[in-house]
C-alpha cells in the first residue's frame, strides 16, 4: 500500500501540505483533487521518486510496477504500434533476451523466455495494443504510421496507450481526458474501472470521477484528507462542512433562486420543458452541494447581445467537407435564441467540422447557408489558445477590443476570470492551458455573441471554472452549440442534442445514457460485421499464426535435441573405432605397452563424454516433450 505518516511537502518555499498521515491500499481507485497549485502535481512527483519529503515519512511496495504518462514524446519515427508497444518493459526486455538466446543456440534458457512470455500474454501484446489504440479513437491505418506524422493531441493519446500498456501495480494519471473526445472518454471509464490494480487520478471531469473512483484525497488548507466514496459523494461530505457558514448560505440561496426563476419561466413552454425537469433535478442537487463552490475565484455571466434576431442562422440541405472529401451532407438546422445544442457522434463523424461550418470556417459545398444580418459568432476552439499574443497580458488583450474602456472596468471583467492583480499585468506566454482558456473565455465574453459555438471548452479548466462556465452558460440568452465530452456540462446545459454520425446530422431522441447505448451497439455491430466476413480467412490466418508460433517456440528445442543427437553418433563412432583397436591382440603385446595406454585413456575419456552428452539429450530431449504438451 502507499503510505504516508505526519508527511510535509514543499515547493521551493512554499508549503503545499503538512502532517498528512493516510494510506490507500492496493486496489483503491482514488481521484485527487484541489485548486490549482495545491500540490497536486508534486504528490504524483513524490509518489514517483522524484521529489523527496521535507519531513514525515513515505513508502510503497519496493517491487510495484509504477505507470505515468509522459507529458512530452520525442520526435521519433517508430511506428505508432511499436510505441505503445514499448510500455511494456518486461516484454521488451525479454524480446531482447530472446534475441541473445536464439544467437546462442541456448535451448534451456530459450524454454524458459517463451514458457514466461506465454506467462505475461507475451503473444498476444500486439493485438492488445492495438485494442488500447482503437478504444483511445486510432483508426487501424494508424497502428503503423510514425510517431512524429501525429499532432500534439494525438501524440498524447499515444503516450496514455503507452501507459496503460504497462502491466502496473500503480497508475498514475493526470489530466487523462483532456485530448480525448466523448467516445474514447467513456472507453477509458470502463478500461479503468475493470483495472486491478492501484489509481491515482487527477481529473477535472465530474462524472468521469463518479464513475471510475471509489476515494477522494483531496487537498485544501496545506493538508490531504481522505474522503470515502465517489466525487458527489465528497461534493455532500463538503458542502455539509461548509454549509454552516453565512456566506455559504447566501451563495446558495442566489443559486437555486436562479434556477428557481428558469424553472419558473420556462416549465410551462413544450419546447423547455425537458430542460426545465432537468433543472429541477439539478436543483435537487443543487440545494446539498452548492455550499462546496462558494470559495470559487470565478463568477461571471455572459453580457446581453446587442441583438437577437430569430432566426440567427438557418441551414438547408448544406454539405461540408474538405477539398473533394465530404464529410456531412443533407444538413437542415436552424438556430434562434435560447436554442442549446450538444453535437454527440463518433470519433471523426465531423462534430468540429459541423461547427467550424456554422463558425465560418468551413465554407459549404452544397445547400443554403443563411445567417442573420445581426449574428455576432463567438468560437471556442483549441487552435484559438495558441492564436494569443504570447508577449501581451490579458489587459492588452481586451483593450484590444475595446480600446476606449477603462483599465479599473477591464480589470475588474478580468477579476471574475481569475485574473487577479499582477496576473492581469502578466504576459500570456508561461500560462497555463487553463489560465490561457480561462482567457479566450472572457475574450468570448466581452464580444456580446449572440451565438456561441464551444468546441471542447473545458480542456484544462478546472473543477470551479466549469462550474462557473455551467452557470453562466444556462444565463445565456442566445443559442448554443456545444461539443464536449464533459458529460455533466451536457446534461446541465443542452435541450437537444444532434447526433453526428454516418455523413449525416439528425436531432436525437435519446440522452447521454442512450447514447452509451447506442455506441456500444455500434460497436457490437462493427464487430460483427467482422467477424462474419473475415471469420474463415482470419481462423486460417489465427491458426496459421498459432501454428508458426509453436514452430517458433519449438524450433531452438528441436536444434539442441538434434545438435547432441549429432554429437553422440560422433562419440559413437569413436567408440566403435576404440574397441576396434582394443579387439587387436597385437596391441597388448610388450612392444605396444604405450600405445595401449593411451588407448584405453581415450576410451575413459570417451566414456565421460557419452555419459554428459547422453544427459544433455535426455534434458532437452525431455523439455522438448514438455513444451509440446504445453501447446
Amino acid at each position: 500500500m502507499l503510505n504516508f505518516h505526519q508527511l510535509s511537502l514543499y515547493r521551493g518555499p512554499r508549503l503545499l501540505f503538512q502532517g498528512a498521515t493516510l494510506a490507500v491500499h492496493p486496489g483503491h481507485k482514488v481521484g485527487l483533487t484541489g485548486a490549482n497549485g495545491t500540490g497536486k502535481s508534486s504528490l504524483f512527483a513524490l509518489v514517483r521518486g522524484e521529489l523527496k519529503q521535507d519531513a514525515g515519512d513515505f513508502s510503497l511496495p519496493p517491487h510495484w510496477v509504477i505507470a505515468h504518462v509522459a507529458q512530452e514524446m520525442a520526435e521519433i519515427d517508430t511506428p505508432a504500434i511499436d510505441f505503445v508497444l514499448g510500455g511494456d518493459e518486461e516484454l521488451a526486455q525479454l524480446n531482447l533476451e530472446l534475441q541473445r538466446a536464439e544467437a546462442k543456440c541456448d535451448g534451456a534458457h530459450l524454454a524458459a523466455l517463451h514458457a514466461r512470455l506465454d506467462t505475461i500474454e507475451g503473444y498476444t501484446a500486439r493485438s492488445r495494443a492495438a485494442r488500447l489504440m482503437h478504444g483511445l479513437g486510432f483508426s487501424a491505418a494508424q497502428e503503423t504510421a510514425l510517431v512524429n506524422t501525429f499532432s500534439g493531441g494525438w501524440r498524447m493519446r499515444l503516450n496514455l496507450a503507452r501507459a496503460l500498456m504497462c502491466r502496473s501495480d500503480l497508475l498514475l494519471l493526470d489530466e487523462p481526458t483532456n485530448h480525448l473526445d466523448l467516445d474514447a472518454v467513456l472507453w477509458l471509464e470502463d478500461w479503468l474501472r475493470a483495472y486491478p490494480g492501484t489509481l491515482l487520478l487527477i481529473s477535472h471531469d465530474r462524472d468521469f470521477l463518479d464513475n471510475v473512483v471509489n476515494y477522494i484525497l483531496h487537498i485544501e488548507n496545506q493538508a490531504l484528507r481522505l474522503y470515502g466514496g465517489n466525487y458527489s459523494t465528497f461534493e455532500r461530505r463538503r458542502a455539509e462542512q461548509l454549509a454552516g457558514q453565512q456566506a455559504a448560505y447566501e451563495k446558495q440561496q442566489h443559486v437555486v433562486g436562479h434556477m428557481q426563476r428558469y424553472v419558473a419561466r420556462f416549465r410551462a413552454q413544450a419546447t423547455k420543458a425537458r430542460q426545465a425537469q432537468s433543472r429541477l433535478k439539478a436543483l435537487e442537487r443543487m440545494t446539498q452541494i452548492a455550499p462546496a463552490h462558494v470559495d470559487t475565484p470565478f463568477h461571471f455571466e455572459f453580457f446581453s447581445p446587442r441583438q437577437l434576431p430569430h432566426p440567427l442562422l438557418s441551414l438547408v440541405k448544406v454539405a461540408a467537407g474538405y477539398g473533394d472529401h465530404t464529410v456531412v451532407s443533407e444538413v437542415t438546422l436552424e438556430l434562434a435564441p435560447g436554442d442549446r445544442l450538444g453535437l454527440l457522434g463518433p470519433n471523426g463523424a465531423g462534430k468540429s467540422t459541423l461547427i467550424k461550418l456554422l463558425a465560418g470556417e468551413v465554407a459549404p459545398s452544397a445547400g443554403r447557408f443563411t445567417p442573420s444580418a445581426g449574428l455576432r459568432v463567438g468560437y471556442f476552439a483549441q487552435h484559438q489558445l495558441e492564436q494569443l499574443q504570447l508577449q501581451d497580458s490579458p489587459l492588452q488583450h481586451l483593450l484590444r477590443l475595446d480600446p476606449q474602456a477603462s483599465d479599473q472596468s477591464m480589470r475588474d471583467f478580468l477579476g471574475s476570470f481569475g485574473f487577479v492583480g499582477d496576473d492581469a499585468l502578466a504576459p500570456v506566454a508561461p500560462f497555463s492551458g487553463g489560465e490561457k482558456a480561462r482567457l479566450v473565455l472572457a475574450l468570448l465574453v466581452y464580444q456580446r455573441p449572440n451565438v456561441l459555438l464551444l468546441d471542447e471548452p473545458t480542456n484544462h479548466l478546472d473543477l470551479e471554472m466549469r462550474h462557473a462556465l455551467d452557470m453562466a452558460l444556462q444565463e445565456f440568452a442566445g443559442a448554443l452549440v456545444l461539443v464536449s465530452h464533459d458529460r455533466h456540462l451536457l446534461r446541465t446545459v443542452c435541450d437537444a442534442f444532434v447526433l453526428v454520425a454516418d455523413g449525416s446530422a439528425q436531432f436525437y431522441a435519446g440522452d447521454l445514457d442512450d447514447y452509451r447505448r447506442w455506441l456500444s451497439q455500434r460497436g457490437d455491430a462493427a464487430a460483427s460485421a467482422t467477424s462474419k466476413t473475415e471469420h474463415g480467412a482470419e481462423a486460417r490466418k489465427s491458426k496459421r499464426r498459432n501454428e508458426a508460433g509453436r514452430r517458433n517456440r519449438l524450433r531452438p528445442l528441436k536444434r539442441d535435441v538434434e545438435r547432441w543427437e549429432s554429437v553422440l553418433e560422433g562419440l559413437n563412432a569413436d567408440k566403435s573405432a576404440l574397441e576396434q583397436q582394443l579387439a587387436d591382440p597385437v596391441v597388448y603385446e610388450r612392444q605396444h605397452k604405450e600405445r595401449l595406454r593411451a588407448v584405453l585413456a581415450d576410451q575413459a575419456r570417451l566414456h565421460q563424454q557419452l555419459a554428459h552428452a547422453e544427459e544433455q539429450w535426455l534434458l532437452v530431449s525431455e523439455a522438448l516433450e514438455e513444451a509440446a504438451r504445453e501447446d
